[in-house]
């Protein structure tokens, strides 16, 4: 098969989607460039579904070869291991806006894979691998519902702008990616610097419009490759069997479903569903999964109708109404801070450590170390929704989640310049029942202000959802999570009063209209105003001081050219200054210096130290020094450590001196004044000028 390939001009610069020479024997494989970025990305799926299989079973793997950025692995291995963070992210990033493409009874195993094999600093592989995906799908024979393609979004002095550099996102107020189809948004996720609701909803949408040539070229390369989908027949409904379970089940389902509290209502339908598959266990034997989907249907059906048509939720809410909200801090008396953030079912309990840059996260990523001082990790332990599971790493959830919540706080925590503290928040989900990231961002912003940390100003979080049935919408604020499952869209906006910081949305039907997300961005306005207004009767703004347990970093100035006397041969005289003190030290390029320690006395002797390392001598200025060497013509004297001059012996004394060592010895403390500092910066010192004067007291 010979290279087909399409060509977009996008914002300045040029992508190619290319298929027919890499990875042949995958069902689709596309190579997406722009610049020097390249990535690989297939697409596989077998060809039929495993017998008995009732879920669609899609993964996506993204992966960075460390030579495409022209590097060897660190570790002992020297080679790719788990995959970091932003892998795992990017891998959600290409898995939310395909996963409701594919036709709802193709359970076919299916594999999305994206190598990035050559990087640049300027183009976003991720980018690129959402194209490849959906491009690679496109290629295919598998069955898919797109295109679909993705565009990162920034505003640059007001003006929006297509795929940023990143140069260009440092001066960025917004950073979000948009997944769109043809017609619709949908999926969108980012930060921005407290950007009004009306501004988010314009970028959303210059994002839907930038992909529209992307998404044309797809259709184009599907086209020249002419590969035929396979056949995704329709699956039979017995509707025999369907009226039986309705017979059976309806009325008690349309109860079930109006119960109020989660367990509850979910032990009642686990009933109904227990009694129907006990009925019908003759008549239909080894049919309970089309029995369980039946039920599932009426479900689905029964919640909608009930808040389309009565404006009234399953637990009774209209569709405005935020749950009950209860708040606490400072409940965890040995940590920093700390929070406890409860709304209706769900509850987070949130913890903030303040460190030195010891603490900093250092990130072996494609484009060399860097490092991180704003942590926040987020576990969803299995307790909190009543279950087991055998847990190990953070899954892809917990790593999203707690990404999402800390770009909502991070646009609030002040610059490293004024607060040079490294800052970890760790939100574990005690109870989770709709939106328990919103509930990290809330304990998040009130546990950073229970430590004393002077955030700009407290954020919060709200999950939306939509109900839409033909031209019948309700938009839903603070849902539940069956609401979340039941519903058709899944957005969550975090901001502060003056706008928003964060947002994700996943969108599960096409047209979504701009008109709606406006009215679901201006409600989740009404209800965060309203979270956070419950958040202040609590705390409302950060402690005057740290807490007693946080370290203190007092930060000084050196001249950069005095470093390496700070630091000393092998590292030397700051080692010396940690073991003598039991401060933390961390030194800059810039020749800022800070000094962490809970023991101010520890910290002022630090400060001292290093100060004597860096001092420079000051003509007319005394000093006590310590005699290092006596030579025949003067001695020399150490004033600071590493720093001497000399005391020519006709400084010595008013009177005359025959011999030096008359006067001083090697070890003898003596007081001397700075007479002069030549050219080449020797020092030049008398005894003779310091008789009879007194240091000044420091």
């Amino acid at each position: 098969m010979e290279q087909k390939q399409v060509q977009i001009e996008f914002s300045g610069r040029t992508i190619t989607i290319a298929t027919g020479v890499m990875a042949k024997q995958a069902s689709g494989a596309t190579v997406v460039s722009c610049g020097d970025t390249m990535v690989l990305v297939t697409a596989v799926a077998t060809k039929t579904a495993k017998e008995g299989q009732d879920f669609f079973p899609l993964t996506v793997n993204y992966q960075e070869k460390a030579y495409a950025g022209g590097k060897i692995p660190g570790g002992f291995f020297k080679r790719e291991g788990r995959p970091s963070d932003n892998e795992t992210l990017t891998c959600r990033l290409i898995d939310r806006p395909i996963r409701p493409l594919f036709p709802e009874n193709f359970l076919n195993d299916t594999q999305i894979m994206a190598t990035v094999i050559s990087a640049d600093r300027d183009n976003d592989p991720g980018i690129l691998s959402m194209i490849g995906a959906s491009a690679a799908l496109e290629v295919s024979d598998i069955p898919f519902q797109g295109p679909i393609a993705g565009v990162k979004v920034g505003r640059v002095d007001g003006q929006f702008v297509a795929n940023p550099t990143a140069e260009q996102l440092e001066k960025s107020d917004i950073e979000i990616v948009v997944a769109a189809s043809r017609d619709a948004v949908i999926m969108v996720e980012g930060s921005s610097a407290e950007v009004p609701e009306e501004v988010m909803l314009d970028a959303i949408f210059f994002g839907h419009a930038a992909v529209q040539p992307i998404i044309a070229a797809q259709t184009e390369l599907r086209k020249m490759a002419g590969v035929s989908k396979r056949d995704c027949p329709a699956p039979v409904v017995d509707e025999a069997l369907k009226a039986r379970v309705k017979e059976l089940a309806y009325a008690g389902m349309k109860e079930a479903v109006r119960i109020k509290s989660k367990v509850e209502r979910h032990d009642r339908i686990d009933a109904i569903t227990d009694e129907a598959l006990a009925t019908l266990a003759t008549e239909y034997e080894g049919r309970e999964k089309e029995i369980k989907g039946f039920l599932g249907d009426f479900e689905y059906e029964l919640v909608r109708e009930h808040i389309i048509k009565d404006g009234e939720r399953i637990d009774g809410r209209d569709t405005r109404t935020i749950r009950p909200i209860t708040t606490q801090v400072g409940l965890l008396p040995r940590v920093h801070g700390s929070a406890l953030f409860t709304r209706g079912e769900t509850q987070a309990l949130v913890a903030a450590t303040l460190g030195t840059s010891i603490d900093e996260q250092r990130i072996d990523s494609l484009y060399g170390e860097t490092k991180k001082r704003f942590l926040l990790h987020y576990n969803f332990p299995p307790f909190s929704v009543g279950e087991t599971s055998f847990r190990l790493a953070p899954g892809r959830r917990e790593i999203g989640h707690g990404m999402l919540a800390e770009r909502a706080l991070e646009r609030v925590v002040p610059k490293h310049e004024d607060f040079p503290y490294t800052i970890r928040i760790v939100s574990d989900i005690l109870e989770s029942n709709g939106s328990s990231s919103m509930a990290t961002v809330c304990g998040g912003s009130m546990s950073m202000m229970d430590a004393g940390i002077p955030i700009k100003a407290p954020v919060a979080g709200i999950a939306m959802g939509l109900i839409k049935e033909g031209n019948d919408v309700a938009i839903l604020s603070d849902i539940l999570g069956d609401e979340d499952h039941l519903g058709d869209m899944d957005f969550k906006v975090a901001g502060t009063t003056t706008g928003v910081t964060a947002l994700q949305m996943d969108i599960k039907i096409t047209g979504v209209s701009k008109e709606i997300m406006q009215k679901a961005l201006a409600q989740a306005r009404e209800g965060r105003i309203h979270i956070l207004g419950k958040m202040a009767e609590t705390i409302a703004t950060p402690r005057p001081d740290l807490s007693a347990y946080a370290p203190r970093i007092t930060t000084i100035w050196v001249k950069t050219d005095k470093i390496r006397d700070v630091i000393g041969s092998g590292g030397k005289n700051v080692r010396g200054i940690t073991e003598a003190t039991g401060v933390t030290i961390d030194i800059e390029d810039t020749g800022r210096i800070n000094i962490a320690s809970t023991d101010k006395a520890a910290c002022d002797k630090a400060i001292k130290m290093i100060r004597d390392l860096t001092a420079e001598a000051e003509e007319g200025k005394l000093y006590m020094g310590t005699v290092k060497k006596v030579m025949e013509f003067g001695a020399f004297v150490e004033i600071f450590p590493g720093t001497d001059g000399l005391v020519h012996i006709s400084e010595l004394d008013k009177e005359r001196v025959k011999n030096v060592t008359d006067v001083l010895k090697e070890g003898d403390k003596v007081l001397v004044k700075c007479i002069g500092i030549d050219k080449q910066g020797k020092i030049k010192l008398s005894r003779k000028e310091a008789l009879g004067a007194t240091l000044p007291e420091e």
